[in-house]
This record gives C-alpha cells, structure tokens and sequence, in this order.
C-alpha cells in the first residue's frame, strides 16, 4: 500500500508540467492590459489588439492613441502596464520612470503630404525646402525653391497652409529630428522635441487631426505617419535622399532601407536611447523621415498600480507576441518589420521583467497544489518507511 501510494505520489510529480499545459491552456480569467501614447503606431496596435484577442479571448488591450507625451506621463504615474512612444526617453523622463527598458516594438516612415487639387503624390521637396516651409519662409506653393524641383507642375499661386501637432508627439521628436539634422537654422532658432514653438501653422492632436487638417483643407499640408496617409488616400511628397542623388518615395522598403543603415547598434534595454536615430541615413533607397517606435514597460511591474504577478505574466506574453508573431500585421499597415536582431535584443528585454523583484512564476496555483500534494506524500512516506530518495554512492 505505501509503495502504491509512493508511486502515485511520484505520477503526480512527473505530471506536473502536463498540469501547468492544461491549466494555462484553459484559464478563463480575463485580464485588461492597459496601455497609451504614441498615434504613429496606432493603426498597428489596434491591429495587435485584434488579432492577440482572437488568439487570446480572455486577453483584452485598451490602447488610449493620445500621443507620445502623455502616454510617457501615465508610465510616470505607474497607471499603465506600459507606454508606446515614437521618440526615445530622455534623460528626465528616465529619472521620472526609473527602472524602465526600451523595447522597440515597430518602424514607419512620415510623410510630407499635401493637399493640392489637381496634383497627385510625387511633388519633390528637399529638406532645407520642407524646414523653410514650416518656419514661414516660404509661404506660397510656387515659390521658385518648389517651382524648380518640380518642372512641369502647375503649382498654384496659393499661400501654403502647414498643420503640425498640438499635443507632445514622437512624430514631432521624429519630424523636427530631421529638420534640425538638414537645415541648421531650424535647429537653433525652433529646435528638436515631442513639443516646439512652431513659428507657423494650425495645430491638432494626433496624427489623425493632422490628417484631418490637410485632407480637409485646400493647399495645406503637414507630416503625417505613412499608414495614415495611405489609409487617408493622400498625396505626398517624394523626398531627397541624405545623398542627394535621388528624390525617394516613403514605402516600406525605402523606410526599411533607411532603418537598416542605423539600427545596428543600440543601447541596453535599461541604457540611455536619448540620441537614438534613424533619420537621413545613407542610401540611393533611403527615405530620410522614418522612425522607431517604442514601448516602455518597468522591469519591476509591481510598481503598476492594481498589477498582480498573473497578470504581469500577460502583459510578457503580449510583449513577447507583438515582436515575434505580431509582426507579420507590419506590412500591410506600411510599418516595416523588425529585423531579427532587433527581435532578439527585444526578447532578450522582455526576458528581464519581473514582478516583486523575482521573475514571473510560470506555475498557476492549480499546479502549485499538485505539486505540493507530491513533494509531501513522498517526504511523508519515504521518512515513515526509511525509503531513500537517492542511489547509495
């Protein structure tokens, strides 16, 4: 009788695993993971919320589009599992969360479109010509600096209209990055940020207002993230390479082309991303306005207000899926997959959250029981019998 009972004790030991399997497989309890930030990679995320759900029915995402700048200041406030942004912390904003890891989630391109009846996309703009329409300094669309790039079109006599963000933006951080980087003027007398004082021009939230603002409104134009512009059907502006030998096309290859060039050494998880760019990179194929995109997440998630370890042990499984699996929603949205490199140092991030300081526990209670019952049957009967529990040496 005691060496059946130590025998099943032993079966239930060696099913353990099994247990764990079926209990995770069939957990009905349901989990809201909450998120917010960037309105660059929106379209993607949604796309993310979707499609984990149909695998995960009892896993829901609430993604708040409200811009870089606020979603970073939900992290601060520990009210988020995590924040999406498409400009990288900087150092204030790593004192204010510390204990974060950067996790680049996506790639896109923004695009200068423009709304010009008669005129399609394909206008070639040049980057001091793009800075100096945004500062004012060029203000009608046949001024001879377009004129001259463009032979042939029929640009109108009409003031230009630029609509840019009101909110704190990533697109912005992205957008005034380039602008500093190929006109010097613009970056000491405006300057790089999620926020600037934009010498001209009507503001709205979100990528989306801004598409709304130039899709809405003759001879306006604005930078736009490249899904929107292409879900908006918008025209845009073909835009010369960091070589100067080309005028490129924002695609996903092109953004692709420029990703490649500067995305082959980054920071540590926990390091400083703060000078982290990938705008105007060498290339003939290389469109010089793209970006990163991020999520930022605590290593410790604990710190979360209302987080518990089961459900930290979700927001990891999301995390893990939106840079492996996920990905393959990219191209169609017209973001560019991450490279598999990029996909290992993120895995390799993901890898270093935790809960209370130790590492998520993979066993559910269920299997906690059953290995309890076997690790004190067999002490129990193996101290009563005097049965050892290793080989004589």
């Amino acid at each position: 009788m005691k060496k059946t009972f130590l025998a099943v004790a032993f079966m239930l030991l060696l099913t353990v695993p099994s247990v764990i399997l079926y209990a995770n497989a069939q957990s009905s309890q349901s989990y809201t993971i909450t998120a917010g930030g960037s309105t660059f990679v929106f379209p993607l995320m949604d796309t993310w919320r979707v499609q984990y759900n149909n695998l995960h029915s009892n896993i829901k995402l609430n993604y708040q589009s409200i811009g870089s700048g606020a979603g970073i200041k939900l992290l601060d406030q520990k009210t988020v599992d995590f924040a999406a942004s498409d400009a990288p912390l900087q150092p204030s904003e790593q004192t204010a969360a510390a204990g974060t890891v950067t996790i680049p989630e996506s790639i896109g391109g923004i695009t200068i479109s423009y709304n010009l009846p008669g005129i399609d996309k394909g206008m070639k703009l040049t980057g001091p010509v793009i800075a100096q329409i945004f500062m004012g300094s060029i203000t009608m669309w046949n001024d001879p600096a377009i004129a001259n790039l463009n032979p042939g079109m029929n640009l109108p006599s009409q003031k230009i209209l630029t609509a840019h963000r009101s909110d704190g933006s990533g697109t912005t951080y992205a957008f005034t990055d380039y602008l500093s980087k190929v006109y010097p003027q613009w970056k000491t007398s405006v300057g790089q940020g999620k926020t600037v004082p934009w010498p001209v021009g009507t503001a709205a939230p979100g990528n989306a207002g801004v598409a709304n603002i130039v899709k809405s409104t003759p001879y306006a134009c604005g930078y736009v993230e490249l899904a929107y512009a292409y879900q908006n059907n918008m025209s845009y502006a073909f835009v010369q390479n960091a070589d100067g030998n080309a005028f490129v096309e924002p695609t996903i290859d092109s953004v692709a082309a420029d990703a490649a060039a500067a995305a082959t050494s980054l920071p540590a998880p926990d390091g400083d991303w703060s000078k982290v760019s990938i705008v105007n990179q060498p290339g003939s194929n290389s469109y010089p306005i793209s970006t990163l995109t991020y999520v930022f997440v605590y290593k410790d998630l604990s710190q979360v207000s209302g987080e518990t370890s089961d459900k930290a042990q979700e927001v990891i499984n999301f995390l893990n899926w939106i840079v492996t699996d996920g990905q393959k929603y990219a191209s169609t949205l017209l973001y560019v997959p991450l490279p598999d490199a990029m996909v290992k140092a993120d895995q390799n991030a993901i890898s270093e959250i935790r809960f209370g300081g130790s590492a998520v526990p993979e066993f559910g209670p269920i299997a906690t029981a059953v290995l309890a019952i076997a690790i004190v049957s067999i002490i129990a009967v193996s101290a009563k019998t005097g049965l050892r529990l290793a080989p004589r040496l």
